[in-house]
């Protein structure tokens, strides 16, 4: 696959991951967490906004890959 065609796809798999992480991350939040003590729900926020960097760094990774050399 060309390294052109890899960044299209990755970039749709990047706004998905981002819209459905950041809903799923929500819901979680405004069920659960904001009945808990103030640090809980920080900490939880904090976590719940780093977590999604690690997906879309392999999604990068694999995007900026070198073509191979036929």
């Amino acid at each position: 696959m060309r390294m052109r065609t890899r960044k299209l796809i990755g970039t749709i798999l990047l706004l998905i991951l981002v819209l459905v992480y950041g809903l799923f991350a929500m819901a979680i939040g405004a069920i659960y967490v904001n009945q808990l003590h103030g640090i809980i729900q920080f900490v939880y926020y904090v976590i719940a906004g780093l977590l999604w960097i690690f997906p879309a760094g392999l999604i990068i990774r694999w995007m900026s890959r070198p073509d191979k050399q036929e």
